[in-house]
């Protein structure tokens, strides 16, 4: 029944075909998550690395009614120009399919995606968590209880610093999801390597990614996984400096009286302003950084399937 809201591109219908490993990629990074030109140029540079490692891009937004799994460039350049795309998350799905609107998907919308269309990993930058004072605002973002239900592997770079990374944890755990670390025993805080929190587990090679999603989904126990992909050395920002930024940004928010879906995309704005552009080259290097990874797990799980 599904089947009829999805849209294959060519590329991603002729790996369904041949069974080539598919590598999920989310919408919002490009209509909410960076300026243009970057977007739409980083969007490109990721699939292209995905492709390098031996699977197939499949970018997914909500185009006029469809779920599109696999983007063409002039779709790329549409969600990348287009001041007025949707942002796309749980909720939305149905009122943005039904009224034939355009929408960017989030972290729980790609992951309901992935899984409708058959794709058992995805690459992003970060996910979403328990926002800081969470106990009396109750914003926490609905990637967790996506993670919590939905049979994805996420490869990202942590959670994004300007969350509760701790309460995050909490609420992972209260829900089954493991989180791993790629090579690291702490878990990544997006533009830095470390955090003060540790992971549930290490995994240091493709391989060993594959075989714990195959152990989990074999067993029947619903739900994905975080992959934690610390961002590249050269890339990383000092823990300090980042800190002090970010809780100069929450303070503008809360004056700006932002909340909800808001909230990210304003902290991530202003972050990258008070950076003078440092977080955004950090950003787009993490995210090629996953999607090297992500392919990799999703070529090595593609071969145990």
């Amino acid at each position: 029944m599904y089947e009829k809201w999805l849209d294959y591109s060519k590329e991603v219908l002729e790996a369904r075909r041949t069974n080539k490993p598919v590598v999920a990629l989310e919408s919002t990074i490009i209509s909410h998550g960076m300026p243009y030109p970057q977007n739409v140029k980083t969007a490109k540079e990721v699939e292209e690395i995905i492709r390098e490692n031996g699977a197939v891009p499949a970018t997914i937004a909500i185009l006029n009614g469809k779920i599109k799994i696999g983007l063409s460039d002039e779709e790329l350049e549409f969600l990348g120009k287009s001041p007025d795309i949707e942002k796309a998350s749980r909720r939305d799905l149905p009122y943005l399919l039904a009224s034939k609107k355009n929408g960017a998907t989030t972290v729980a919308a790609t992951m309901i995606c992935a899984e409708l269309a058959g794709i058992k990993v995805f690459v992003t930058g970060g996910i979403g968590g328990v926002h800081r004072e969470a106990e009396t605002t109750m914003d926490i973002s609905s990637d967790l209880q996506e993670l919590a239900k939905t049979n994805v592997a996420v490869v990202c770079a942590g959670a994004k610093s300007i969350l509760d990374i701790g309460l995050t944890l909490e609420y992972l755990e209260t829900q089954g999801v493991p989180v791993a670390g790629y090579g690291t025993d702490a878990l990544p805080a997006f533009y830095t390597r470390t955090s003060p929190y540790k992971v549930n587990f290490r995994i240091d090679t493709p391989h060993d990614a594959a075989e714990m999603l195959a152990a989990k989904w074999s067993l029947g126990l619903q739900g994905g996984v975080v992959i934690a992909n610390p961002i590249p050395e050269a890339d990383a920002l000092e823990e300090g400096f980042i800190t002090a930024v970010i809780e100069k940004a929450l303070g503008d928010a809360k004056e700006n009286n932002i909340s909800g879906k808001e909230v990210t995309p304003f902290l991530l704005g202003k972050v990258k302003e008070l950076t003078e552009g440092t977080s955004l080259t950090a950003n787009i290097a993490l995210v090629k950084n996953n999607a090297k990874v992500g392919s990799q797990i999703a070529v090595q799980l593609n071969s145990l399937d």
